[in-house]
Order: structure tokens, then C-alpha cells, then sequence
């Protein structure tokens, strides 16, 4: 009996399971010392080189696979007014998903009171928190003063814009725009066979990246004070990508959530051991357009901009963390500081897009208007990083929910290929054009 063939999610799931175990193997190995060959050469030698050639890599294709798969949706679309529609439907569904999130994190949190039993005394807090730009200043800075700049460093708003301006104008030309089409669908096919390819490597990556991971951290962290708060944030989180996104999904399409969940698994795996939404985009998008069948016009649009503005993980730390650090220094918070609190992350889910450290500047903004110190941001950055990682595959299963919204409300999805559990599949069960995605 031949024995049936591990696909690519197995092969990622593997990668996960055993980088977490050989990374604490190696902290257990390490933690008597720290200068030890096992650190240097393994950890942060070995390990580090394949994860971060993995991320890079990634990276490298996030800018021209976001721009051309943008210009190609928007001068495809018959109807360039239609982008009005689509975008408002999709900043609406982001921001309504991020409030619901901090609100449910708030109520949990306060019934729970992960900080109650906590002290500040010896407790080193000490955060200095960047300056995030003004909401005002975010709408500005959306337009490129220098679209190629905006293209060289990443400025995902930027590129977004210039990209929908540049296939709209290309959809308004007539001929020239036409020719233009065929030469960037071409770019964009090229682009996805590349992705496919590295995919390939994704379990090694996948491995070196959590072997390193716990490597460094260990699970001594969680063990201790935080414990509470770590597992509130977690628990938090899978309720909401399990529960509460499945539930938005069947009430506004009437579509088989159970189908959406099993197809973005490979997905949350991926986006969980690489711990970055724009570095998941182009895995995020095959699973939407191959997958879900939402159409490339719809996905090249929302995908990207719910990797730059969709915060709904990092609502939910910034939820349970505020009443967290309250209960440490034994700060009551008022009604109106509760609703100040989801006011003010809801809004700094866009107006802090884009910028480095965004969960953490965010969570600066959200303390500084509530009263509460900024500096005990320090307690929880020990277990930020693994609770980063669930919030990756959290926030990009946000993403793909309201791209499968918006486009079965524009009739731009192929509930055929929605419905169809080996869609984007070859019959030997490969993905189209790259590695199976089965388990």
C-alpha cells in the first residue's frame, strides 16, 4: 500500500512542531551558557541565516506582486467607479472587526482580571514608546510625492494608491492600456510561479524560525506572572479567528464557514511561524483567488490594504493589556476610558499603518489616553513575540474574510470553487502551478 503523499501544509505543520521542540532543546542547552558554540554557531548562526533568508525572500516579492496584481485587478475592472464601493466596504468591515475585537477583549479581560494578583515591586519597565503620526498626517502621506521611492521602501498605502490610479488611468486609454494589461498580467504570472517556488522551502523556514524562537524565549516566561495575561490573550484570539470571523462570514454571505476555515489553514500556519502579514500577502491572496474563488480584482485590493490597516490581533493585546497593567498599579477604569480605549484603537488601526512597531505604538497611544503609564509596556514585551505570531495568522484570516464579503457582495465570487474542497488543486492533489496543499 503506497503511502499517501505529505503536502505542503503537513510538511509546514512538521516544520512547526519539531522547530518548537529543538528550540527548546537548545534553551534548555544554553541557559547555563549564554556565550556557548550552541548559541553562536546554531541559533544565531544556522538558524538564523535560513529564517531570515526565508523572510527576506518573501519580502523581496511583497512590492511588485502587491503593485501588478493591483494594476492588473483595476484596469480588468469595466467599471473604475466600482473601487469607490469595494474599498468602502472593506475599510467599513476592517474597523467594525478591529472594534469588535478590542470590545471583547475588555470584557473578557476585566472578568477575568489577568493583573490582579500582580505587583509592580522589582519589576524593570522600561519602553520608550515612538511618536505615531497623526490620522491627518496618515491621509496625506497616502498619496506618493515619489512613486518610486514609495515602491523602494515598502510604503504599502503609498503603493496601493499609485497602483489604482496607474490601472485606472491604463483602463481609460484604450489601446495603449490594453497592451500595457497583457505585458503586467505576464509580470504577474511570473511573479506567482515564484511565489510557488519558495513556498517549497517554507517548511525549513517555518523550522528555523520557531527553533530560534523558543530558543531565545523558552517557555520560562510563561510560567511565571504573565501567565495569566498570555493565556487570556490567546484564548481571546482563537475566539475570535475561530468563532467570531466564521460568524461575520455565514451572517453577511450565508456561505459554509467550516469550508472557509479548512481552506485558510495552510494560511494561518504560515502567517503564525512567519509572524508577518505583508510578508503572508502572497500566500494570502493564492488562498483567496485559487481557494475561495474571489475574484483577482476584488483580492489584489483588499488583501493588501488589510495587511496595512486590519489590527484586530494587536486590538486584542492593547484590549487586555490596558486593563492587565490597570490592575498591576490598581487603576479602576471608568466607563468612558473603556470606550475611549476602543475609540482610540479602532481609529490607530489606520492611523499608525505602515510604521515600525505597530502593535506596541499603538498600545502607547491607547495607555497615554487613559491615564495609565506608558512605561509598563516593558512587562509584556517578554511574550509579545509568541503572542505576535497568533496575531499574524489571526489578523490575515480577518483579511481573507472580508475579501470573501466584499467579493460575494459584488458578485465576484465563484461559490463553485468556494464550495469545491480541492479547488486551485491538481487531481493528484498538487496546488495549480506549485506544491500540494493538502495534509
Amino acid at each position: 500500500m503506497q503511502l499517501k503523499k505529505i503536502g505542503l501544509t503537513g510538511k509546514i505543520v512538521i516544520g512547526m512542531f519539531a522547530g518548537i521542540l529543538f528550540g527548546l532543546l537548545l534553551n534548555t542547552l544554553i541557559s547555563d551558557a549564554p556565550d556557548s558554540w550552541l548559541k553562536l554557531v546554531v541559533v544565531d548562526g544556522v538558524l538564523r541565516l535560513v529564517g531570515e533568508f526565508f523572510i527576506t525572500s518573501l519580502m523581496m516579492l511583497v512590492v511588485p506582486l502587491v503593485f501588478v496584481s493591483l494594476v492588473v485587478g483595476t484596469c480588468s475592472m469595466s467599471d473604475p467607479s466600482k473601487l469607490g464601493r469595494i474599498g468602502g466596504k472593506a475599510l467599513m468591515l476592517y474597523l467594525i472587526t478591529t472594534g469588535i475585537a478590542i470590545s471583547i477583549a475588555l470584557v473578557v479581560a476585566s472578568i477575568v482580571k489577568p493583573g490582579s494578583g500582580g505587583s509592580m515591586a522589582g519589576q524593570d519597565v522600561t519602553f520608550e514608546a515612538q511618536q505615531a503620526p497623526s490620522f491627518v498626517d496618515v491621509l496625506i502621506d497616502m498619496v506618493p510625492r515619489n512613486p518610486i521611492n514609495a515602491l523602494a521602501e515598502g510604503n504599502m498605502l503609498q503603493i496601493i494608491v499609485f497602483a489604482l490610479l496607474f490601472g485606472i488611468s491604463m483602463a481609460l486609454v484604450g489601446k495603449p492600456g490594453e497592451r500595457l494589461r497583457d505585458f503586467f498580467e505576464d509580470i504577474n504570472t511570473v511573479i506567482m510561479k515564484l511565489v510557488m517556488i519558495l513556498m517549497q522551502v517554507a517548511p525549513y523556514g517555518v523550522f528555523a524560525l520557531l527553533a530560534r524562537t523558543f530558543a531565545d524565549l523558552g517557555l520560562g516566561e510563561l510560567l511565571g506572572d504573565l501567565a495569566v495575561y498570555f493565556i487570556t490573550v490567546l484564548v481571546i484570539l482563537l475566539v475570535h479567528g475561530f468563532i467570531v470571523y466564521p460568524a461575520i462570514l455565514s451572517a453577511l454571505t450565508r456561505l459554509n464557514p467550516a469550508i472557509f476555515i479548512r481552506k485558510m489553514l495552510s494560511n494561518q500556519i504560515f502567517a503564525f511561524s512567519i509572524s508577518s502579514s505583508n510578508a503572508a500577502i502572497p500566500v494570502t491572496l493564492r488562498t483567496t483567488t485559487k481557494r475561495l474563488g474571489v475574484d483577482n480584482k476584488i483580492a489584489s485590493f483588499t488583501v493588501p490594504l488589510g495587511a496595512t490597516i486590519n489590527m484586530d490581533g494587536t486590538a486584542i493585546m492593547q484590549g487586555v493589556a490596558t486593563v492587565f497593567i490597570a490592575q498591576l498599579y490598581g487603576i479602576d477604569l471608568s466607563m468612558q476610558q473603556y470606550l475611549m480605549v476602543i475609540l482610540t484603537a479602532t481609529l490607530a488601526s489606520i492611523g499608525t499603518a505602515g510604521v515600525p512597531g505597530v502593535g506596541l505604538i499603538m498600545l502607547a497611544m491607547v495607555l497615554q489616553q487613559v491615564g495609565l503609564p506608558v512605561e509598563a509596556i516593558g512587562l509584556i514585551i517578554g511574550v509579545d513575540r509568541l503572542l505576535d505570531m497568533t496575531r499574524t495568522a489571526v489578523n490575515i484570516t480577518g483579511d481573507a474574510m472580508v475579501t470573501t464579503i466584499v467579493g460575494k457582495s459584488e458578485d465576484q465570487l465563484d461559490m463553485d470553487v468556494y464550495n469545491d474542497p480541492d479547488a486551485g488543486l491538481n487531481a493528484d492533489g498538487s496546488l495549480q502551478g506549485g506544491e500540494s496543499d493538502k495534509v
